[in-house]
């Protein structure tokens, strides 16, 4: 049975910050009364919708309460692609709120919500510009109101999140986001704040070589904007200073990271077309099994082409073993190549363990289902998928574990 605590909600137009004083118990429902008071300040907001005076919010703090996913990467570097995975290995469609702002940047399904950390920005575009900092800046962020709104949403209450509105770059007035089964936070400084960074469950880091990311902002701002090489290159290194000094750091702290570097089947490839892909796990986290290719912990190098497999040129190799990284022991998968036909994946699938799956050919069927998202047919569309079972194992067995809890303490 969940504990649950009813909060009654006053607003305040201050600093954000949430306090609770214990009250009487409520003997006729069971429940632990508390005062909760949620206060918001931003110049363009009005009284919180979450903080109507004497509104009841209920919290509940075993197995409804909410766990938290936080996903780092720098802009256009596949964090959208890898949610949508994600929430569809949970099942049902992911929506911006419904009736609400449509430069809302938030997802919605049944059992996740998406929140993308640019709506912590502190300063506009304008703002920025006048300031001379960039968006990866942490001068730029406010971190103080990310911890307390995530802290809030994890205890199970209702916050007030701000919006920040990518097309005209101004901050819009906030939305109301209630507490969802999974709430998953991305954006470029998940793991920046240490405070933030402990409330996480479980972390994801999308490291995509400068080399890559070259290619691939090649391959869509000239293709598709009509921005000449040279700008490009200028946007990049106007970036990499403080991408290099805010965002990289965060892989250091991350429970999966998932590299992704220029092929090694082919000769001095510069397209990046092709990709070679590492899924690096860390050992010994809780409810988190790595995941392994035929004998666990041994070093492997397998090429699967052959009567089962078809590989065009250059084909297809994976590779797994021990390795650390940032002085922590992790299990690394590899897959270097592209995929001709999709439901041959399951050929490679059968050959893999942990990998969380509820029935035979799991990874395969999501693959097909999304076959038209970019990395489909490489080693990232595989991980991410491999990553969103795993995340979905994760969440079954912290909410077993704490429905259990109390049948443990009463047998004590």
């Amino acid at each position: 049975m969940a504990v649950c605590t009813v909060y009654t909600v006053q607003s305040l137009n201050s600093t954000y910050s949430i306090s609770t004083t214990p009250a009487k118990k409520n003997n006729l429902l069971g429940f632990n009364q508390k005062q909760a008071v949620v206060f918001y300040s931003r110049k363009t907001t009005t009284a919180t919708r979450s903080g109507r005076p004497g509104a009841a919010v209920i919290s509940c703090s075993a197995a409804d309460k909410t766990i938290v996913i936080g996903l780092a990467a720098d802009s256009g570097c596949g964090k959208s692609t890898f949610m949508r995975r994600l929430t569809s290995v949970f099942g049902g469609a992911a929506e911006p709120p419904k009736g609400g702002n449509p430069d809302s940047n938030t997802l919605i399904s049944d059992t996740t919500t998406v929140i993308c950390l640019d709506d912590y920005h502190s300063l506009d575009r304008t703002g920025r510009k006048e300031k001379g900092v960039t968006a990866l800046d942490p001068r730029a962020n406010d971190f103080d109101l990310m911890y307390e709104q995530v802290k809030a949403i994890k205890d199970g209450v209702a916050v007030d999140k701000p919006i920040y509105n990518h097309v005209s770059g101004l901050l819009d007035p906030p939305e109301l986001i209630k507490p969802p089964k999974i709430l998953v936070i991305e954006g470029l400084h998940p793991m920046y704040d240490s405070r933030v960074r402990d409330l996480l469950d479980f972390s994801i880091y999308l490291d995509i070589s400068n080399e890559v990311k070259f290619a691939w902002k090649i391959q869509r701002d000239m293709a598709e904007r009509g921005h000449s090489l040279e700008s490009i290159k200028a946007s990049i290194e106007a970036r990499k200073p403080d991408f290099d000094a805010y965002i990289d750091p965060q892989k250091q702290y991350a429970d999966a990271v998932i590299e992704v570097l220029p092929t090694q089947l082919i000769p001095d490839d510069n397209e990046g077309k092709v990709l070679r892909v590492r899924l690096i796990m860390k050992e010994g986290i809780k409810f988190f099994n790595p995941v392994y290719l035929f004998d666990e912990g041994s070093t492997i190098s397998w090429v699967p082409c052959g009567r089962k497999l078809t590989c065009s040129y250059p084909g297809i190799k994976f590779t797994y073993g021990p390795d650390t990284y940032y002085g922590n022991e992790v299990s690394v998968l590899e897959m270097d190549g592209q995929f001709d036909r999709l439901d041959e994946l399951i050929y490679v699938e059968s050959h893999l363990s942990n990998i969380s799956t509820k029935f035979y050919g799991e990874i395969t069927q999501q693959m097909l289902k999304l076959s038209d998202f970019p990395g489909s047919n490489n080693g990232t569309g595989l991980f991410q998928t491999i990553v969103g079972l795993k995340i979905r194992d994760l969440y079954e067995q912290i909410i077993a574990t704490r429905a259990a809890a109390p049948l443990e303490a009463t047998k004590a």
